[in-house]
C-alpha cells in the first residue's frame, strides 16, 4: 500500500464526492481498473475505481456515500484536503476492448469514466453508446459530461422519478432490444451484481457473444 494525500474534495451530486489525490511515482493503471483504498484508522482496503486518466498528474475518485454509518464511504466523505490514505496497486478485469455500448446502473458508471474520458479526448467516443440508469435525475453522475461525450447516443433512464430527456423505464430485455442494433459489438456492464447478471443474460438472449460482454467476474 502506497501513502497518498487528498488534495481536493468537492460534491458531484447530492451524495457523491470527487476526491483528487496525489499520484505516487511510477503509478500506472489501465482505464477501468480498480485500486484498494484504506484509511489510517482502518487498514482494511476497499475497492474503488480511478476516474481520472492514466496520464493525469493526479488520481481522481468519484465516490458515493452509502447509508452504513461505519462504512468506508461514510469515512471518506468525512475527510478533507490534507488528509492521508493508503492505496494498493491496480487490479480488475474491466478494460476497453473496442467500440461498443456501455451499460451502467448508479455508481456502476465510475469504472467507465476513465475509459470514456480517454475516448472523448481522442475523439473515439463518437458513435459509441451509453445506456445509464438511476433512480432520479439528481442521482446521475457527470450527466453533462456524458451527454457531451455520447451526444444523441446517450440514453439515460430513471426508475423512480423521471422527466423530459430521460426514459422512464428499467434497463430490461425489451429496452436493450430497442436501443441496440449491432449485436457483434462489445458490451461493457457495471452496477449492482444482480443488474450485471441480468443484463449479461439479456444480451446473450438478444444474440451477443459472451466473449464480447465485458464485466467484473
Amino acid at each position: 500500500m502506497k501513502p497518498v494525500k487528498i488534495q481536493l474534495v468537492e460534491f458531484v451530486t447530492h451524495d457523491v464526492k470527487r476526491f483528487v489525490l496525489t499520484k505516487p511515482d511510477g503509478f500506472h493503471f489501465e482505464p477501468g481498473q480498480a485500486v484498494g483504498l484504506a484509511t489510517e484508522k482502518d487498514s482494511e482496503d476497499h475497492a474503488f475505481t480511478p476516474t481520472s486518466q492514466p496520464n493525469d498528474g493526479v488520481i481522481e475518485f468519484t465516490i458515493k456515500q452509502y447509508p452504513n454509518p461505519k462504512g468506508m464511504t461514510k469515512a471518506l466523505h468525512q475527510m478533507k484536503a490534507g488528509d492521508s490514505l493508503f492505496m494498493s496497486d491496480p487490479f480488475g478485469e474491466i478494460g476497453y476492448k473496442g467500440p461498443g455500448t456501455f451499460i451502467a446502473a448508479g455508481t456502476g458508471i465510475t469504472p467507465f469514466l476513465a475509459i470514456i474520458r480517454t475516448l472523448a479526448e481522442s475523439g473515439d467516443a463518437s458513435g459509441q453508446t451509453l445506456i445509464y440508469t438511476n433512480k432520479t435525475p439528481k442521482d446521475i453522475i457527470c450527466e453533462k459530461e456524458l451527454r457531451d461525450a455520447f451526444g444523441d447516443r446517450c440514453f439515460l433512464t430513471c426508475t423512480r422519478q423521471s422527466g423530459p430527456g430521460y426514459d422512464d423505464v428499467r434497463i430490461d430485455a425489451d429496452y436493450l432490444a430497442k436501443r441496440i442494433e449491432d449485436k457483434t459489438q462489445f458490451f461493457y456492464i457495471c452496477g449492482p451484481q444482480a443488474f450485471v447478471k441480468e443484463t449479461a443474460e439479456n444480451l446473450e438472449r438478444l444474440g451477443a457473444s459472451p466473449d464480447r460482454i465485458i464485466y467484473e467476474k
